[in-house]
Parts: C-alpha cells; sequence; structure tokens
C-alpha cells in the first residue's frame, strides 16, 4: 500500500530524532555537577537547565500536535530538526547560566516539534499488526541515546568541556532536517477550523506556574501563602484550560480522548512511569560525584546501566505487545521499575558500585517492558483522526512525568537535606554531611518509588485490551 511507503526511511528520520533528545537529555543530567561547581550556583537554579528543557517541551507538545494535524506533521517534524539543531549550537557557545537555560528554552520548542509528531508518522507508516514491533525499535533508539549520553557526555565533559556536548548534536539536526523534507509527505493544510491560541497559552502558563512553585518552595522569600496562591492559580488554568477545550471544536487537547478508561489509565501509568525514573535519574549522579567522587567519565558509565537494560529489552517488549496482553506486560514491567527505585533507596555511603548499577539496571528492565506496550495501546486505540492529538498527549505524558520527577526529587532532597545541616544546599556539601545526603537521598527515592507502584495499579485498572477489529476511541 502506498500508505506504508518508505516506512523504513520514515522510521529511521524519526528514531534519529529521539536518539538526538534523548541523548542531549542523558548528557545534560551527568553534566549538572560541574554546570554547577562552573557557576557555583545553588540546586535549585542549575536545575532550571533541565526543568526549562522539559517545561518548554511538556506545555508545546499539544499545540505541536494541533499544528501538525493542521498543517500536516512533515512540516512540523522537519522544521522541529531544524530548531534543535540551531538551539544546540546556541547552547555550545552560552558562557552564562542565563545564556544556556534561555538556549536550551530554544532547543527545546524542536524537541517538542519531533516528539509532538513522531510517533504519529511511525503509526502512520507501519501497518497495525506491526506497530508493536515499531513502537519496540523505537525503544531502541531511546536507549541508545541514553546509552551514549552518559559515557560520551562523561568523556567529552573530562576531555574537553560540556559545551563540547550541544555541539554534536547540531551537524546531526542539520542533516537530518533536510532528510524529513525528502521522505515524509508535506500534506495539504487543512484549511477547517481555527488555531486554538487560547488553550495552548491557559495550558502553558498553569504548568509554568505549578513547576516554578514546585522548583522554589523551598527558599526563604517564598511564604506558605504565597505558595498556595500559586497553585490555586495554577489549578484554577488548569480548570480553565479543560472550560475551554470542551468549547472548542478544534482544541489543542480533544478531551473525548479520555472517554476511554484504557487511553486514560495508559496515560497517567505514563506519567508516574516518567517520574519514578527520573527522580532516580537526577539524583544519583550527585551520589556519584558528591559522595563517591567518581569522574564524569566514570559517572557517565554507572548511569549507563538503565539505557542499557532498556536497549537490550525493548526488542522483546515490542514482540510481547504484539502477541500478548499489553495491560499485563505493561503493568509487570512498572513493578519492577519501582521496586528497583526502592533498592537503590537503600544504598548506604560505602554501598559498592557494581549494586548500584544492577539496581539502575532494574530499573531500566521495568521501564523497557513498560513503555512499549504502553505506547502501542495507547496509539493503537485513537482513530487515525486524533493519531497526532493522541501521540502528543502520550509525549507530553512522558515529559510531564520527568518535569515532576525533577522538581519533586528536587524538593523532597533540598527540604530533607537542608532539615539535617540546619539550612545548607546541595551546593555546600562536605563529607562531612554525608549522613545527611544519604538520609535526603532516600527519603526522595522512597516517595518516587511510591508514585510507580501507584502507576502499576493505574496501569491494570486500565481493563483488557481493545479487541482486533478497534473498539477505538470515537469522537463523539
Amino acid at each position: 500500500m502506498s500508505r506504508y511507503k518508505n516506512k523504513w526511511p520514515k522510521f529511521m528520520i524519526v528514531a534519529t530524532g529521539v536518539f538526538m533528545s534523548t541523548l542531549d537529555s542523558s548528557m545534560v543530567n551527568i553534566a549538572l555537577p560541574t554546570i554547577m561547581k562552573e557557576f557555583h550556583r545553588p540546586m535549585a537554579a542549575i536545575e532550571w537547565v533541565v526543568l526549562i528543557y522539559l517545561l518548554t517541551i511538556t506545555s508545546t507538545l499539544l499545540f505541536w500536535g494541533h499544528l501538525g494535524d493542521r498543517f500536516g506533521r512533515g512540516r512540523i517534524y522537519g522544521s522541529g530538526m531544524l530548531i534543535f539543531a540551531l538551539g544546540s549550537l546556541a547552547c555550545s557557545v552560552s558562557t552564562t547560566l542565563f545564556l544556556l537555560i534561555i538556549s536550551r528554552l530554544g532547543q527545546a520548542l524542536g524537541a517538542a516539534m519531533l516528539m509532538s509528531t513522531g510517533p504519529a508518522i511511525v503509526k502512520d507508516s507501519f501497518p497495525r499488526e506491526q506497530l508493536g514491533r515499531a513502537m519496540g525499535l523505537i525503544g531502541i533508539a531511546v536507549s541508545l541515546g541514553l546509552m551514549s549520553g552518559p559515557s560520551l557526555g562523561g568523556f567529552l565533559i573530562e576531555y574537553f568541556s560540556w559545551r563540547s556536548m550541544f555541539f554534536i548534536t547540531a551537524p546531526i539536526g542539520l542533516i537530518f532536517s533536510i532528510l524529513a523534507i525528502r521522505f515524509i509527505p508535506l500534506a495539504k493544510p487543512d484549511s477547517n477550523g481555527t488555531i486554538d491560541w487560547a488553550g495552548a497559552a491557559t495550558w502553558a502558563i498553569a504548568l509554568f506556574l505549578i513547576t516554578v512553585t514546585l522548583a522554589h518552595i523551598t527558599e526563604a522569600k517564598w511564604s506558605p501563602t504565597t505558595t498556595l496562591i500559586l497553585f490555586l492559580f495554577g489549578g484554577g488554568l488548569i480548570s480553565l484550560f479543560i472550560f475551554i477545550e470542551k468549547r472548542n471544536p478544534h482544541p489543542v487537547l480533544h478531551l473525548v480522548l479520555f472517554k476511554s478508561r484504557y487511553f486514560s489509565m495508559g496515560i497517567v501509568s505514563a506519567v508516574l512511569s516518567f517520574t519514578t525514573l527520573f527522580a532516580a535519574i537526577l539524583l544519583t549522579p550527585f551520589y556519584l560525584d558528591r559522595l563517591r567522587g567518581l569522574s564524569p567519565s566514570m559517572t557517565g558509565l554507572v548511569m549507563m546501566a538503565v539505557p542499557s537494560s532498556i536497549m537490550l529489552l525493548s526488542p522483546l517488549a515490542g514482540w510481547l505487545a504484539d502477541h500478548f496482553e499489553k495491560r499485563l506486560i505493561a503493568t509487570t514491567g512498572l513493578i519492577i521499575s519501582a521496586t528497583a527505585v526502592l533498592l537503590l533507596s537503600t544504598t548506604a555511603a560505602d554501598s559498592s558500585i557494581f549494586s548500584i548499577a544492577i539496581r539502575l539496571a532494574l530499573i531500566g528492565a521495568g521501564q523497557a517492558l513498560f513503555l512499549s506496550p504502553n505506547s502501542a495501546a495507547v496509539l493503537g486505540s485513537t482513530i487515525a483522526r486524533l493519531a497526532g492529538s493522541s501521540a502528543a498527549l502520550l509525549a507530553t505524558s512522558r515529559n510531564l512525568g520527568m518535569l515532576l520527577g525533577i522538581a519533586l526529587a528536587t524538593l523532597l532532597f533540598t527540604v530533607i537535606f537542608s532539615t539535617q545541616t540546619g539550612g545548607l544546599d546541595m551546593k555546600d556539601f562536605r563529607p562531612e554531611y554525608s549522613v545527611q545526603f544519604i538520609a535526603a537521598f532516600k527519603g526522595a527515592l522512597q516517595i518516587a518509588s511510591m508514585l510507580g507502584f501507584i502507576g502499576a495499579v493505574a496501569s491494570w485498572c486500565r481493563g483488557e485490551r481493545p479487541n482486533d477489529r478497534g473498539e477505538k476511541i470515537k469522537n463523539s
């Protein structure tokens, strides 16, 4: 069929975009301790190098998916690849923390355009019976990016500079933006309807307020009253967003998608899965750097345990998703991942590096078993006309989970560490505060693990999979 023509070139272009965005994310996590040392800023400021990236992606994914349905996914994807490359180049020449954060914002806009349209392009390029396999192979691209990031990032930091990490993705992005134009069709723009500017803006502002509040709640200038007001305002904007979307005939978020428990529980479990994962990914490099004194390259090698296990198990998870009940596989994966994070929380100041790597590998194994079946289940349960919105929402759920994981882990660690050290921050760490560090590390990861188990419950509660004829979500 012509619909599936050039499916593998399209797959490679999408997989490259996934690889680049995950490579960048995993390298930046490794670089945070080095960036903190260079700029000598508190953890609440340094975390914005990651937070601004995730916040921008999370708040704009729905909008780009909306535009992809309207103007064609090929246009949005190709443009996103180019913008990502230019943003990477800007990051590589940033000389202050403020400029780096602004450049990361631009880079994130391009990444959001890739993430919002990539899964829908894959869905359109492969027949339904091969979708699980395709998503499993995308999982390999994810794991390769995550696996390469720590080791490559550690090498570049140790022998060159953290700025070199961003420079290497710029030429790749430029080349593949041209290939995207060549192989991904530029669909005729849909002239019907309008762009939902109000919904997109309300969603973005609400997420920004909630994230800023979580990130700075521990600062002295943030009184309980200020915190409560901002949370209430953010919650009010979420309610306003839902009100706007219900009355807009062409919304950025089709709320009808959530009428299916199979779909909605898949989204909820994805959010909690990535919240758990990124809490561990954020805090473990600080443990290895501050407490164990490992070099950036060695820290990167240890952190490779997560993506390595994802890469090894993703093809199996994709095959299982095509042949068995997705709910069972995804739920089992989340239980394994949450249990592994709980085991990681028992890490002591003198735990062997090998034991830490094993726990990280178990986290990755659980994530691999969850990701492909869950993605195939969510994307396979929607009609073609809503494929862009469902793919963007799935990507939004992942990035929202990352965002919440980083904000929550930072908040919990900072509160516990500050309470036990008389008001000190991570940047003030000295060896005599090892006991306090371990207490904060343990407390933050225990909460993250609990959220992972809640995600497993949500995954199981989605119910049985739709039948092969496709009890798909209808636009009613």
